[in-house]
Formats: structure tokens, sequence, C-alpha cells
């Protein structure tokens, strides 16, 4: 469904009364506008053309793209959560653009959202359009809403994994994903 800007215009203006707010005031006077323009450029993310080459020779070792940065908002809290993703499969005949994968994170990230179904998606897509050997997908990422409320703990990281097929079966290729992503060695 595409975003209404006129109608998250109007409920940031209600929102910033309900809080005790002026929305006339000076600083506030374009915030309804700017939040709307933000949910616009989020949306933007969501649609992409998803890149994949199917001769790709006999390459059928792990694709790996890591420290992928993401920020999404907690669908509970409407706050942000942030972190990076890691996100590897196997190709089985097919591999899609590098850039593709960081696209494939955005488009699930930038709404509304929780961690796991995040990760759960970000793996199933994936699935869908690649149609690998497997998938991994490991998100760390610090909640504002644990963070600055509830039980204000800022330092606390929230890791959620998905493993299919190869990742799940065998022990051995999902020991090599995870030295991947934690050897923080800077290219």
């Amino acid at each position: 469904m595409p975003i209404d800007k006129n109608k998250i215009e109007q409920a940031i203006r209600l929102f910033l009364e309900g809080i005790g707010e002026d929305p006339n005031r000076e600083g506030l006077l374009d915030t309804p506008k700017r939040v709307a323009k933000m949910w616009e450029e989020f949306e933007s993310h969501r649609e992409f053309n998803m890149t994949v080459f199917e001769d790709v020779g006999s390459y059928d070792e792990m694709v790996v793209v890591r420290d992928i940065q993401f920020f999404s908002l907690c669908e509970h809290h409407l706050l942000p959560f942030f972190g990076k993703a890691h996100v590897a499969y196997i190709p089985d005949k097919k591999v899609c653009g590098l850039s593709k994968i960081v696209r494939v994170v955005n488009k699930f990230s930038y709404r509304p959202q929780v961690q796991e179904r995040l990760t759960a998606e970000i793996a199933e897509f994936l699935e869908k359009e690649l149609q690998p050997k497997g998938v991994a997908v490991v998100m760390e990422a610090v909640h504002l809403c644990m963070a600055m409320r509830g039980v204000r703990n800022p330092d606390s990281v929230t890791v959620t994994s998905k493993l299919t097929g190869r990742f799940l079966e065998c022990q051995k290729t999902r020991e090599e994903f995870l030295n991947l992503i934690n050897s923080h060695k800077k290219i």
C-alpha cells in the first residue's frame, strides 16, 4: 500500500499536540512535512530490480556480505533499532549483484518491524529469488526501546539468525560462515 503523505502530516501534527507541543512553533512548523518525506524515502527502498546472473561457471562456494548497516523502527514503540546484518548464500547456478544483498536488507528494514521477522524475511526472499543451496542471515542490533525506556539498558545487543539449507544442515558450513562474519579484519 502506498504511503499517504497528507495523513502522515495530520498524524504528526496531532501527535505533537498530544505531547503538549505547539506544532506551529518555528522549530516544529515543518516537522510534519519532514516526517512524511522521510517515510517517502523509506518507501523508495522497498522496490528494486533483483539482478540475477545465471552464467557463473561452476562457482558454488559461499558468498558473504557482512557488516551491512541497517536501520528500522520497532513496531511496538516506533523507536529505532539499528545495527549490522551479515548475509551469505551458497549459489546453485545463480548469483545476484552484491549491492542487491544490501538492497534486500533495506527493503525489509525501512518500515515498522521486529528484528526476528526482519531476519527471516531477508533469508526467505533470497531463498525464493536465488534458489541457493543455503542462506544465512545474522543480525545484530541496538534497540532504543530497550536503551532509552523500559529497562534502560543501552549496551544490550540483540542477535538473531536464520539459516537454511547447508548452513542449517552442515555444522562445518555454519562454522565457516560464523568465522567469516566474526573476523573483523578490515580490508
